[in-house]
Formats: structure tokens, sequence, C-alpha cells
């Protein structure tokens, strides 16, 4: 399994809103064309991080495809009203918000 984790701020207020976003979003066939296994949302102190798990390493090339897709576009204009880049300055994509993982432990099956 492959994560990739996006970091940005986000009212507390915001948090409905943008989870009933994700909700219709989810509920389309967009996650699997994404290749998006599993997504999960958090708030904290005015951080919002956006946690994806993909089955491959592939997660970002998948996405990238599907930013062509009308649903991609509209769910990324919905969500400006609530989620602001960490970094304005740096920020020109998701891909500028996202943590780098530096440690990993997973437990044997």
């Amino acid at each position: 399994m492959h994560s990739t984790l996006i970091v940005a701020r986000m009212a507390a207020k915001s948090a409905a809103d943008v989870a009933d976003l994700f909700s219709a979003f989810d509920a389309t066939e967009m996650p699997h064309r994404m290749g998006t296994r599993r997504r999960q949302l958090f708030s904290y102190r005015g951080l919002y991080f956006h946690l994806q798990d993909f089955d491959e390493d592939n997660g970002g090339e998948l996405i990238e495809r599907a930013k062509s897709d009308a649903r991609f576009a509209r769910i990324s204009e919905d969500l400006k009203p609530f989620i602001e880049a960490y970094d304005p300055q740096t920020w020109r994509s998701p891909a500028d918000a996202m943590a780098r993982r530096f440690y990993a432990w997973e437990a044997r099956a």
C-alpha cells in the first residue's frame, strides 16, 4: 500500500462542508479511477490533513490522468472557500503540500 498526506489550512468550522464535498465525490467512480483505496480527513488547530491510501505506488500517475475529468476540477474549485495552502508563496499544486514520510512501520501479517 502507498499513502500520500496533504497538509493545508482549514478553519475547524469548515470540516462538515469539506466532508460533504468529499462524500459526494467518493460516491462516484472517481476514487477508483484515481486508484484511491481509502481517504481520511483530519483537522488539528487550523490545519487540514488529507490522507489517501493506494494499493500501489502509482497513485500520482492515476491522479494526473484523472485531472482531466470535470469532477476532479469541480471538487478542487469547490474546496477553495474552505482549504487554503499551508504556504501560499510556494504552492502550485497538491504535490507542493504533500508531507514527506521519514519513518514507517507495519505489523507482520
